[in-house]
């Protein structure tokens, strides 16, 4: 039998790994979401101590999924009235699935991918505030604490919970239907979807907190999302744009983190390590996103990467066709932190002086007030042009701004001169 640090260790695995699987497939027997998550925290509570005699099962996430399910089903035999109350997820005049046995079949009828999908168009329904919509994915998705999504928001722990609440108390109260929408609303419903897919692709490249550099798990499910959207609507061109920006951006997976675990800017990664099947696929789907219209954020996102990816050596870098395409990006999405990636381009493209005189206009911008980058960016700056008293401040500042233990140590290298 494994010990018990094997089974916390395997439990903790399949909370980062199944978790989004794990809830998405028992909500559709729930009531509501509460009811739900409370049914799967049951289920990983249980596994702590059912896997010390049982061993850790071949597929966990189909166990959690079975048992979670299980205690939906023995709630409501406990309590017969219950059976009475409609299903609030699924509308007022619709009962809902009958309870079924969990034991009849470990997933039920639908696949986790349609479950994903379900769950993903719920928590991105119109008529939740766009602020909630992606903070609702991340924690009923994927997984993430309120305090690692409210530093993905750049927001405090309270303020998101407050919003989270909002969220599901929304849902409730609305009566929104669990449920992908139909072809003809999948348009219209899209963007939204897009930018909670994209969110959490940004949070697994990146983790926001956390021993950690990269969440494969995060990154996995936003590229399979994407890939799903793509094949559900190929004449879209915002699903194509995202395949490619994803796609292209984790062709350079291998090359960010050295044999330590050090973080590796992409100034010196060793590119014979980026994946070129990989790039060939992103080239292609980023311009086949560019010759479709509406032009999609995606696409020119997905073109700044991959310009990115065909130069031969950071030297070779074609920094001006990056800061147009920014230019461009700008226009159809004005956003602080696209301003911000521009001003960095316009640094390789003119020299660090121009540069920070780009990043001076963004130094009091509300949203990048706790935004690590933006110090960063000019410590880097400035230490290239050898105003080096000026860049330790700099790097110091964005030191409390960064939570994540690899990211820390990068900066606490380049502030000891490394």
């Amino acid at each position: 039998m494994p010990t018990r640090a094997e089974v916390a260790a395997a439990v903790a695995e399949a909370h980062r790994a199944e978790w989004g699987f794990v809830l998405a497939s028992t909500l559709r027997f729930a009531a509501s979401i509460d009811e739900a998550e409370d049914a799967v925290q049951d289920a990983y509570v249980r596994a702590l101590a059912a896997w010390e005699s049982t061993g850790i099962p071949a597929r966990p996430g189909a166990w959690l999924t079975t048992t979670a399910r299980r205690r939906l089903l023995d709630a409501r035999r406990r309590d017969a009235t219950a059976a009475r109350h409609l299903p609030e997820l699924v509308g007022q005049d619709d009962p809902g699935p009958e309870p079924v046995d969990p034991s009849d079949g470990p997933w039920g009828s639908d696949s986790p991918a349609d479950d994903r999908l379900r769950l993903i168009f719920t928590c991105c329904h119109p008529a939740l505030a766009p602020e909630a919509r992606a903070a609702l994915t991340l924690r009923l998705l994927c997984g993430l604490t309120t305090a690692e999504i409210a530093r993905c928001f750049l927001v405090s722990e309270p303020t998101m919970a407050a919003r989270i609440t909002r969220a599901k108390k929304k849902i409730a109260q609305a009566r929104i239907p669990y449920r992908v929408p139909s072809i003809d609303e999948l348009p219209e419903r899209l963007e939204t979807v897009l930018d909670v897919v994209h969110m959490i692709f940004t949070v697994g490249h990146t983790a926001p907190a956390g021993e950690d550099l990269v969440r494969a798990d995060l990154m996995e499910r936003a590229h399979e999302t994407a890939r799903l959207l793509h094949r559900l609507l190929p004449e879209e061109p915002g699903p194509a744009g995202l395949l490619a920006l994803i796609v292209l951006t984790d062709a350079r997976r291998a090359a960010r983190l050295g044999a330590d675990g050090a973080f590796i800017p992409l100034e010196d990664q060793d590119r014979a390590l980026w994946d070129r099947r990989a790039m060939r696929e992103g080239t292609a789907l980023a311009k086949e996103a560019l010759r479709r219209r509406p032009l999609s954020r995606f696409a020119l996102m997905a073109a700044i990467a991959a310009v990115h990816d065909e130069g031969s050596s950071w030297e070779a870098t074609d920094w001006r066709e990056i800061v147009g395409l920014y230019d461009v990006l700008l226009g159809l999405w004005p956003s602080p932190v696209v301003a911000l990636n521009r001003a960095v381009a316009v640094g390789f493209a003119d020299g660090p002086a121009a540069g920070l005189a780009a990043m001076a206009r963004l130094e009091f911008e509300p949203q990048l007030a706790r935004y690590g980058y933006l110090a960063a960016a000019r410590a880097d700056f400035l230490r290239r042009i050898g105003r080096l008293d000026e860049a330790r401040i700099a790097y110091e500042e964005a030191l409390v701004l960064t939570d994540n233990e690899v990211e820390r140590a990068y900066l606490e290298r380049r502030l000891g001169g490394g």
